[in-house]
């Protein structure tokens, strides 16, 4: 029987997806080297893709190792494992991601307890940190680890200046005390400086012992996070990696992709912060909603809704072909990426401008 079509199929446009810039698809380039990547077995350390890119992101960020592991969080608690003792105590934003988001695993995982400390824009000083360090003795669990963030997800994607990181660096040197960065999204805390972006990666993870960042989120890759630090830590974290279930096979299918991501996708983050910026600024014009501008310095817009359910607001954007999500009882975030064109931000912000109006 011939095919019997309908007279009329009306075209159905994909949403703009403002939820997060792990939405991101790989590019056909990467799609293209996953399809012909030369592989081997990664857990026997035999596979030629993976060790290319573990190669690139220890060089890129002057380390002597670096280690795939599937998942920024994966990354983050593997780090936890190495520089603390079960008993201790690592301090962090009260924000931070390895609290809120990483399902307590740095207690079942490392043993650890989180000294939470709030601080503006969720960026940490060392007049923050200082307070609550506190030394091995009968009384109360040690300090084992400060953790950074940057750029800090739910203050907004703010970036920590080097002059704090700087301090804080030299300041836990002294009491032999270790920092970690969560740098998911190092790469867009780069692109905010003047100059070379991977120069400038190096220079605001050079004080740190161990720095995790994602290839998934704003860079593209299908899958994939890297953790660089010293010989001897990278050698511990492939024992921890493998006890979270995270010694991968012919895993350079996904390194393949990741090469493309580490080399390129930093050198074009401005473009998606431009339109972070293009959304913060319709967003500041209405009267219904709280943002702090000055924040809004990558790709990541957080505003509060001074009378609308968010629940209702989301809905109703959704309807409308725009997709975002809820971060607090008032607050909802926006997250432009590579999938996010100029032409579709101006059109998330029209529609925006439209379901606030009271």
């Amino acid at each position: 029987m011939p095919e019997i079509k309908p007279a009329f199929m009306p075209e159905i446009k994909p949403a703009i997806d403002l939820r997060s810039d792990t939405l991101t698809q790989p590019t056909p380039e990467m799609r293209a080297a996953m399809a012909s990547a030369e592989v081997g077995d990664d857990v026997y350390g035999e596979d030629p893709t993976i060790n290319r890119l573990e190669a690139r992101a220890a060089e890129l960020f002057a380390r002597e190792a670096a280690l795939f592991v599937p998942t920024g969080t994966m990354g983050n608690q593997i780090a936890l494992r190495l520089h603390t003792r079960p008993g201790q105590e690592i301090i962090t934003e009260s924000r931070s991601h390895i609290l809120d988001w990483e399902m307590a695993t740095a207690a079942t995982f490392s043993g650890c307890l989180i000294r939470a400390v709030a601080a503006p824009r969720g960026i940490l000083t060392w007049a923050h940190i200082e307070p609550v360090i506190y030394a091995k003795g009968n009384f109360r669990a040690a300090t084992g680890l400060i953790e950074l963030e940057n750029t800090a997800n739910l203050a907004g994607g703010t970036v920590t200046p080097l002059p704090i990181l700087q301090e804080i660096w030299a300041e836990a040197r002294k009491r032999n005390l270790p920092v970690h960065l969560d740098g998911a999204r190092i790469f867009n805390a780069a692109s905010t400086l003047p100059g070379d972006v991977f120069e400038n990666a190096r220079t605001l993870t050079s004080g740190f012992e161990t720095v995790m960042f994602c290839l998934s989120k704003g860079l593209c890759a299908p899958v994939g996070s890297m953790l660089v630090g010293s010989n001897a830590a990278i050698a511990d974290a492939r024992i921890y990696r493998k006890a979270l279930g995270g010694g991968m096979r012919q895993a350079g299918i996904l390194a393949a992709a990741g090469l493309i991501a580490l080399e390129k996708m930093p050198l074009r983050l401005h473009e998606d912060h431009a339109n972070s910026r293009i959304l913060a600024q319709s967003l500041a014009a209405s009267p219904m909603v709280e943002i702090d501008l000055a924040a809004v310095q990558t790709n990541i817009v957080i505003f509060a809704l001074k009378s609308q359910r968010p629940a209702d607001f989301i809905a109703r954007l959704k309807t409308d072909g725009v997709l975002i999500s809820q971060v607090g009882p008032q607050s909802v975030r926006l997250v432009t990426h590579h999938d996010i064109s100029a032409e579709a931000t101006l059109q998330a912000a029209k529609i925006l401008a439209h379901a606030l109006q009271p």
